[in-house]
């Protein structure tokens, strides 16, 4: 029954046919791996065994590598090894060794995929042994983690990034084990397999066992549990896909959303999550990016390598190494501004008697020749000024030069310009154009606070 069962999976759901399809078996030599290797024998189809010698077990991995070098002569097939460090690859990037081991093995899957395999329509197919059982345990795994919906549909079937198709996840290990005996099969066990030190492990000697001591029926609940999450998420897909071209508007590289019809959406939370998600924002931000629907003009809350900026009644999502990050509009209504060198608090005075301040910290301008809004962005090769007491423009390249800035000091300076010209190199030096006379009626004070370090 399990291999008329296989036959029909290759057929029905992955539309494989012996005669013009070679595929590449990844094999451990673990029972799993091995009742794989004899159904697709016994199917008809031609394939290469590939092993992973991860060298983690001493002589336990040269024990397994041997015995899937035998299947070579068994069946009459190529078989392919890589050994890996597995270790010092994890200590070079910081990973566990779980994970370590599982990126190493789709590595060299990818490596094998873009190299020397050609098969039907170009593409190499690989077949992983993930059963049933697997797909419980890893459902499990990712709902008590907080994956959301889609962690709730366990391993897929067919991994179209990877080119990998994993044909018996349809079959409990006891079905596995059956076939492995009555066909007289012969494979390795991993000892690490009986220490529950390992998360999956855990979960499939502790965890599933218990529940079935409550629940006898529960693998069986859970299997049909995958199925429907399966459905579900495919209606949740296509819901979350009509409220993204609601609410977002994609400007060149930028992504815009409308702060108003946001607040209004429910459910916010998810919603909103979808979104940013794509951003490579985390879950634990979602509170912080929620704040900024409330949050003060120029408000940001960035990801490795995006930034949503609150930009008055809108959400921009920006690459964070572009101009279009580094872009904040000023309206005459502003009172503060949060950017990324502190914040600066904008008021309007009518005492015309001030004193210029002696504080880089602070400028005091002109109303009368100022254009709202104002824009405050990050300088430029090419900007000019007129520096304050000077009827000359000048260069800020050249301005920087004379006040002995460092170059990362020059990296963190910001300016506010009106109407295409600059009023205030932030920190440093207003514009001569724009300071105050004895004929200024208004005054706009503009002061900065230095973020703390």
């Amino acid at each position: 029954m399990l291999l008329e069962r296989f036959q029909n999976e290759l057929k029905d759901h992955f539309h494989l046919q012996s005669i013009q399809t070679k595929l590449l078996l990844a094999v451990s030599g673990g029972i799993d791996s091995i009742v794989l290797t004899d159904l697709v024998y016994k199917s008809g189809f031609d394939f290469t065994i590939a092993h992973c010698n991860f060298q983690l077990r001493a002589a336990e991995s040269e024990r397994d590598e041997n015995f899937v070098r035998s299947l070579e002569k068994k069946y009459n097939k190529q078989v392919l090894v890589k050994k890996f460090t597995t270790e010092d690859y994890a200590a070079q990037n910081k990973l566990s060794i779980q994970e370590a081991a599982r990126n190493l093995r789709y590595q060299w899957f990818e490596e094998m995929n873009n190299g020397q395999w050609s098969m039907v329509n170009g593409q190499s197919i690989i077949v992983t042994a993930h059963n049933a059982n697997d797909n419980i345990e890893t459902m499990l795994i990712h709902f008590f983690r907080g994956t959301g919906i889609h962690g709730l549909t366990g391993i897929p079937a067919f991994d179209k990034k990877r080119k990998i198709i994993r044909p018996l996840l349809f079959a409990k290990r006891e079905d596995i084990f059956s076939y492995a005996e009555k066909n007289s099969l012969q494979w390795v066990e991993d000892s690490s397999n009986a220490s529950d030190k390992y998360t999956r492990n855990f979960f499939r000697l502790q965890i599933i066992p218990a529940i079935k001591e409550v629940f006898s029926n529960a693998e069986d609940n859970l299997l049909n549990n995958l199925e429907r999450f399966k459905e579900t998420t495919i209606l949740y897909d296509q819901s979350i896909e009509l409220y993204k071209k609601k609410l977002i508007e994609q400007k060149g590289n930028e992504f815009h959303i409308p702060v108003l019809k946001l607040q209004k959406t429910i459910p916010l939370n998810t919603i909103l999550w979808e979104i940013i998600k794509d951003f490579d924002f985390t879950a634990p931000q979602l509170p912080e990016i929620k704040k900024l629907l409330d949050a003060e003009n120029g408000s940001y809350v960035s990801s490795t390598f995006h930034r949503i900026i609150k930009n008055r009644n809108w959400l921009i999502i920006a690459p964070l190494q572009t101009e279009a990050a580094q872009h904040i509009l000023i309206e005459a209504t502003d009172k503060k501004i949060t950017f990324e060198n502190g914040s600066l608090i904008i008021k309007k005075t009518e005492n015309p008697n001030q004193k210029p301040e002696t504080d880089r910290n602070t400028a005091l301008l002109n109303i009368a020749e100022i254009k709202f809004p104002l824009l405050l962005r990050k300088w430029k090769q090419g900007d000019y000024f007129y520096p304050l007491g000077m009827q000359k423009k000048k260069k800020l390249s050249r301005f920087f030069i004379a006040q002995k800035l460092s170059l990362t000091e020059k990296e963190k300076v910001w300016v506010i310009e009106s109407n295409k010209k600059i009023i205030w190199i932030v920190g440093q030096r207003i514009d001569d154009r724009f300071k105050l006379t004895d004929t200024t009626k208004n005054v706009l004070r503009l002061e900065l606070l230095i973020k703390e370090q």
